[in-house]
């Protein structure tokens, strides 16, 4: 059901809203609209945007977006490092209490849902990466496929195995990295109550989720082509020449980034024809739908959202309107 145009009396004022969605469903449109009518700081909620010299791929808001309203959390850390929900939730705490102090409202927008999660929830204790144990996953791995590893993920851990797809390899990895190094599956970390991070409270969650999955299709085709018209194989080039990057680190493990990478390892020095253009362009928009679906799937598991359809003609509208009138309650005064 879409919300009112009139937002709920809160007991208690929210301390910031999140705004989620799926790729590609309007977040950014929506948001710095709300910049236009609210005293607000835009925190970034994206686990690709905090990595510089990775614009085009990661549809980063352009510099005159980032002008026209304070932006958080984009462009913090370099490619070849590694950012976790934990580094966001203590990130996001930080900058909602600065944010706050200085009289504006902390709005989080994004699209990884983890992060979401991690910040509503607070993130269950576990252990820390095991970089000799992930080195031999990835070795089993190149031998036997991710699906013979999420077969095994099965037998040790079918909870977690039960919501991952078989080629889901970081994920996969990850729970076969917690069992290996604990010796309990990940699945039992989740429903601890000992948490490595607290929850912050005080928020509102707003969603923008297509009616019709068809529209949001079309919206990543046009993305993707539109990412490639403008120069991201020129940007993925840049990265590789670089020379200390691989496709095993997150930043490239990033959907379209990886896609591309894999193209130009299989041209070697030269230049990809139509057909391996037409193949990256297929598989990107393919790996991107997936993205986007697994999104959706995650912001069906938060019942305290309240759902905008963003293919509705005036989606920016009651968006906007929606999130501006929780905002008059939440702003410092």
């Amino acid at each position: 059901m879409l919300p009112s145009t009139h937002a709920p009396r809160f007991p208690v004022p929210p301390r910031y809203i999140a705004l989620a969605g799926p790729t590609a469903s309007g977040k950014t449109a929506v948001a710095l609209a709300v910049a236009q009518l609210q005293p607000v700081e835009i925190v970034s909620v994206d686990s690709a945007l905090v990595y510089r010299d990775m614009d085009i791929g990661t549809a980063k808001p352009t510099a005159a977006e980032q002008a026209a309203v304070p932006h958080h959390l984009i462009d913090i850390l370099d490619a070849r490092d590694s950012y976790s929900a934990a580094a966001f939730v203590a990130d996001a705490t930080r900058l909602i209490d600065a944010i706050r102090a200085r009289g504006a409202l902390p709005l989080l927008v994004g699209g990884t849902m983890l992060y979401f999660k991690a910040l509503f929830d607070g993130i269950d204790a576990m252990p820390a990466a095991d970089p000799s144990v992930r080195a031999r996953l990835d070795a089993e791995a190149a031998t036997l496929g991710w699906p013979a590893m999420h077969a095994r993920l099965a037998q040790v851990d079918p909870v977690t195995a039960a919501r991952l797809a078989p080629q889901d390899s970081q994920r996969i990895q990850r729970a076969l990295e917690v069992w290996e190094s604990s010796g309990q599956p990940l699945s039992s970390f989740h429903a601890s109550d000992t948490k490595a991070a607290k929850a912050v409270d005080g928020g509102v969650l707003v969603s923008l989720e297509p009616e019709d999955r068809a529209w949001l299709h079309g919206r990543i085709a046009e993305r993707f082509d539109a990412m490639l018209a403008a120069g991201f194989l020129d940007e993925v080039k840049a990265l590789r020449a670089r020379g200390d990057l691989s496709p095993d680190l997150p930043s490239m493990r990033c959907v379209g980034y990886r896609q591309a990478w894999d193209m130009f390892d299989a041209c070697g020095d030269a230049p990809p024809d139509a057909k391996a253009l037409n193949e990256l362009r297929e598989r990107g928009i393919a790996a991107t739908r997936q993205l986007a679906k697994r999104q959706i799937t995650w912001l069906r598991s938060m019942p305290q959202r309240t759902v905008i359809a963003c293919d509705a003609p005036d989606a920016v509208q009651t968006a906007v309107q929606h999130i501006a009138h929780i905002a008059r309650e939440a702003t410092p005064a």
